[in-house]
């Protein structure tokens, strides 16, 4: 294989960070006690996007990093205007632990900006870390 044929991305290094990334998540929202008012409200915003990246990395290998990080932006953003709109069925949903992981609870504004927040460190984690190649010793 040759190194264009190679892919960007090590599809385990993502999994483990997509994973890793939702438990520093779920974390911030239990122990949100414990941090500063303005981390514990927004850092589940912020590291939802930068799960967002690394689960696009994950489903595209090949991908441009730039690429990913707007394509989680783009589905982050979605997903936050889509908390205006309001139906019994998708406030069903919401209500729902899954659902209000996912879908989000309201639309706040703010979000937006948590969310190019979190994709920027998702970004600065793949070119810092995720992609680093070990380059074996001659």
């Amino acid at each position: 294989m040759t190194p264009r044929e190679r892919p960007l991305r090590s599809r385990w290094r993502y999994a483990v960070a997509v994973v890793a990334t939702i438990a520093v998540g779920l974390a911030s929202r239990r122990w949100a006690g414990h941090l500063p008012w303005w981390l514990a409200k927004n850092a589940g915003d912020a590291l939802y996007a930068t799960m967002m990246v690394f689960g696009i990395g994950f489903l595209a290998t090949h991908a441009r990093t730039w690429r990913v990080a707007t394509a989680a932006v783009a589905v982050c953003f979605a997903v936050e205007l889509s908390q205006l709109y309001r139906a019994p069925w998708i406030d069903a949903v919401r209500a729902t632990l899954p659902g209000q992981l996912v879908l989000g609870q309201g639309f706040h504004a703010f979000d937006l900006v948590c969310y190019l927040i979190g994709a920027a460190l998702g970004v600065a984690i793949e070119l810092g870390v995720l992609r680093r190649r070990v380059v074996p010793s001659p």
